[in-house]
């Protein structure tokens, strides 16, 4: 019994043409974004660690200043839409070539989504309608840069 092996060369049948390669466009993502993220990510560490008084600054009172400036805004969610969706589409390379049962990867891509979506949503809400200074607090537990009253 023989087997034979076609040359490399041999024209294979035709497929059908896909009209969006999902795989090669989550690749293009993972650079792309990668190379965003190093950025957003050390101008982060920068600001926080390195910047003023270092890592003992970092308080309520820091984070609330930061977040009531348009920049600080887009910059953590830019970083915060970025980091996730990353992860989110590495963990789902990682289904793809580990989970062999056609049903078990539908299940963990369903909660993969369903997982960033929720993150991704309650994320950008508190980055948007973060309260430094809510309305009718006692004074002395809000931050000194909080109008008193």
């Amino acid at each position: 019994m023989s087997a034979t092996i076609e040359t490399p060369r041999a024209p294979q049948p035709v497929r059908r043409q896909r009209r969006f390669n999902f795989e090669k466009w989550g690749w293009i993502y993972m650079r792309a974004s990668g190379v965003v993220l190093v950025v957003l990510i050390f101008g982060h560490l920068f600001v926080n660690l390195f910047a003023g008084e270092g890592v003992k600054a970092i308080d309520f009172a820091f984070v609330g200043g930061k977040l009531s400036q348009p920049f600080w805004q887009i910059w953590d969610t830019l970083l915060l839409w970025l980091a996730l969706i990353h992860g989110a589409n590495g963990m789902r390379t990682i289904v793809n070539d580990y989970a062999s049962n056609r049903l078990l990867r539908v299940i963990f891509k369903g909660a993969l989504i369903a997982s960033a979506v929720v993150l991704l949503v309650l994320g950008t809400l508190v980055i948007y309608t973060f309260d430094p200074c809510p309305a009718g607090s006692p004074a002395n537990l809000l931050p000194s840069f909080c109008p008193a009253g």
